[in-house]
């Protein structure tokens, strides 16, 4: 009999007002001078004060050089800040990119060693400082997951850090944080988010504990996205979107992701497009080679997006909610095709090679893809 685990953030405050919950969580941690790590825009949007008006009267920091699709040096940078302002925790505000640099420097901030020697699985020998996550993008998870993602600019490539040690001790999931979030920001995490849901639904890691969340998250991502990205202000569809999200992450954060996700790591590594893009650009091509190995369980997603498959074989529901899914992209502008982002043809062959290596993600997929497999759904896509 086999064992499954389920792995979350310590604790979940979710709803409007959870992000007033923060003086409380920072008390009951023992939280005196956090580091509260975010970008620019963030700052200056005045998203970064909805969480300040809450931080309780204490010292903080703020770091705000987080860029997208982070390079591993940030980490470097930001550790540097949290041990010359003598923090003692730390305030992942933003979206993955701003939340993951928070692990990563609560992976690094207390070890002995390089950085280079946490990347890869269960290389965290401790818990680091606390961690609290309040995410302003409804779309990557990191606020419940046990992963954080870097980009090797020398490499180019993208590392992982994956230890149940980088599990925030809070999640604050409020969709008043994720207002001012653009309309692009919003379409790309959101298309990142069902593919989470969508692949951790197709993992040969998934349990009915996980199947369960991730279908959940797909109903609620099919109705909400194109609602909250015609409709910034429609705050109902923001809160469904910030659900669907975190349930999204608790679902991939056990499940894994599988061949989406690491054919889209070349195209962040190499020609930086955003990880959500990546995803959208790459989801309907990846799931139309899955097909073969999971025709029954592509019907159930065509069914959570809201296609009437009554009267349709089961060959003919995957296919729709492949469509489905086609559709929803386009809904929200997702570009369609890789050459709309310059990718040059004579790429795609060292691009598969090196996809088809990524085999922490690859390991998870129903169906086993060659370097040639790979090679042709590149090919599709361009």
């Amino acid at each position: 009999m086999s064992v499954s685990t389920f792995l979350i953030a310590n604790k979940l405050l979710t709803g409007s007002s959870a992000v007033e919950q923060l003086d409380a969580e920072l008390t009951r941690l023992k939280v005196n001078n956090p580091l509260i790590v975010t970008d620019a825009i963030l700052l200056k949007s005045g998203t970064v004060d909805l969480a300040l008006a809450h931080i309780g009267g204490r010292r903080y920091g703020i770091y705000d050089q987080v860029q997208p699709e982070p390079e591993i040096s940030l980490v470097e940078d930001c550790t540097r800040a949290f041990r010359e302002g003598g923090h003692d925790g730390l305030i992942g505000l933003g979206g993955g990119s701003a939340i993951d640099i928070a692990k990563g420097v609560s992976a690094f901030a207390g070890h002995d060693g390089t950085l280079d020697e946490l990347f890869g699985v269960d290389q965290v020998s401790r818990k680091g400082p606390v961690l609290i996550a309040i995410p302003t993008t409804a779309g990557t998870g990191s606020e419940v997951t046990n992963v954080a993602i870097f980009s090797d600019k020398n490499a180019q490539l993208k590392k992982g850090i994956v230890s149940n040690y980088l599990l925030p001790d809070v999640a604050l999931v409020s969709p008043v944080m994720t207002r001012t979030c653009p309309r692009n920001v919003t379409a790309a995490s959101g298309v990142d988010a069902l593919v989470h849901a969508i692949e951790a639904y197709l993992s040969i890691n998934r349990s009915p504990i996980t199947d369960a969340i991730a279908l959940g998250a797909i109903k609620l991502i099919a109705r909400a996205l194109p609602k909250a990205y015609a409709n910034p202000d429609d705050l109902v569809a923001r809160e469904d979107m910030a659900t669907a999200s975190l349930m999204a992450g608790m679902a991939f954060g056990n499940a894994g992701v599988g061949a989406v996700h690491a054919l889209a790591y070349p195209l962040g590594g190499r020609f930086k497009i955003a990880h959500g893009v990546s995803n959208a650009l790459l989801l309907p091509y990846v799931m139309r080679w899955n097909k073969l190995a999971c025709t029954e369980r592509l019907r159930d997603v065509a069914q959570a997006m809201g296609v009437n498959i009554v009267g349709l074989s089961d060959s003919q529901a995957a296919d729709a909610s492949v469509d489905a899914m086609a559709e929803l992209c386009a809904a929200v502008d997702i570009p369609n095709g890789l050459r709309a982002f310059n990718i040059p043809e004579d790429a795609l062959a060292s691009m598969a090679e090196e996809a088809s290596n990524i085999d922490r993600l690859m390991r998870n997929n129903p169906r086993k893809f060659t370097a040639a497999d790979i090679e042709a759904i590149y090919r599709a896509a361009w």
